[in-house]
């Protein structure tokens, strides 16, 4: 995916060139797959930018050597999702000092002096996006005591963990409440096996929220064998297949709430402005901001058309 169109945008005419550092861990997940095929796709829409991407591997240890190697390399500026925050944050503090802006992708370091800019997704705004949404569309249905069913990701983050949180404050709002909940493990395998056990333990409800549309093709599975239908769901990150469901409206997937990959493209265009020395066109600021958290969006069968460019 690339957003690159210069009669819309005067900062996309070509200008000095920048050579962008690229790393993110091995696509283990469709969504950083995404991440990583459109950080290139957005760089080779511009002609000014030379990505140099490197293998990140299956863990820290891996990523934080070939960052070192990327680092010598002297790029002009270093865009990375790191596998772990808190592990990768001194490559980060390293890549500054040598004087190469950092673009911290997704996944935050703690140290501010760690990144030039951070972009991520709103895990917390997932959970508030889900709970509103299923609290409105029980509400309308006039469903005074619903019984709500949650699959998150893994348990143990701190990303599942600010999910939950936002969705459990979004319900209380209602006066609703989560019933039950069984966490799965961001795969479609584990999906199924979670919504098997939830479908068991809740003979009957009324509403589901599952994190995750990777791991929803696996819930999916679990309800059409149980042939539930008694209730809707929404998911979670935006994928095609999640679209393609809502907009054919033959199950019970409703709605999915963003955390769009496109983040990787946004990153790639600003870290091209940071080492062009340029502002977002838009902003009166003559600097890149230093922190942006994306929006999480509700796509629905009314607005499924205009999201599909962005599924993964």
């Amino acid at each position: 995916m690339n957003t690159n169109n210069e009669e819309a945008n005067p900062n996309a005419a070509p200008g000095q060139k920048v050579v962008i550092g690229f790393s993110a861990p091995a696509a283990d997940h469709g969504w950083i797959a995404a991440i990583t095929n459109n950080a290139k796709a957005q760089a080779g829409a511009y002609s000014d930018v030379e990505l140099r991407a490197v293998e990140a591997g299956a863990d820290a240890a891996t990523q934080r050597a070939a960052l070192a190697t990327l680092i010598a390399q002297k790029p002009t500026v270093l865009v990375m999702l790191p596998h772990d925050g808190k592990e990768l944050n001194a490559v980060g503090l390293e890549a500054m000092r040598a004087g190469i802006p950092v673009v911290n992708l997704d996944r935050a370091f703690p140290d501010r002096a760690a990144y030039r800019l951070q972009i991520k997704g709103d895990n917390f705004g997932m959970g508030i996006a889900a709970g509103t949404y299923i609290g409105q569309q029980l509400k309308s249905k006039g469903v005074s005591n619903p019984v709500i069913g949650e699959i998150p990701g893994i348990d143990s983050l701190e990303l599942t963990q600010e999910r939950s949180k936002g969705f459990a404050e979004a319900l209380a709002t209602f006066g609703f409440k989560v019933a039950n909940r069984r966490p799965a493990d961001f795969t479609a395998d584990g999906g199924q096996r979670a919504a098997t056990d939830l479908l068991q333990a809740l003979p009957k409800m009324d509403a589901l929220w599952n994190h995750d549309d990777d791991q929803g093709i696996g819930v999916l599975a679990a309800v059409n064998q149980t042939n539930r239908k008694e209730f809707f769901m929404v998911g979670g990150a935006g994928s095609k297949a999640a679209i393609d469901a809502i907009t054919a409206d033959n199950s019970v997937l409703k709605a999915t709430v963003t955390y769009s990959p496109s983040m990787a493209s946004s990153a790639i265009s600003l870290a091209r402005l940071i080492g062009q020395n340029k502002g977002m066109s838009d902003l009166v600021e003559l600097q890149v901001p230093k922190e942006i958290t994306l929006a999480s969006e509700t796509i629905t069968k009314e607005n499924a058309a205009k999201y599909a460019k962005l599924g993964f």
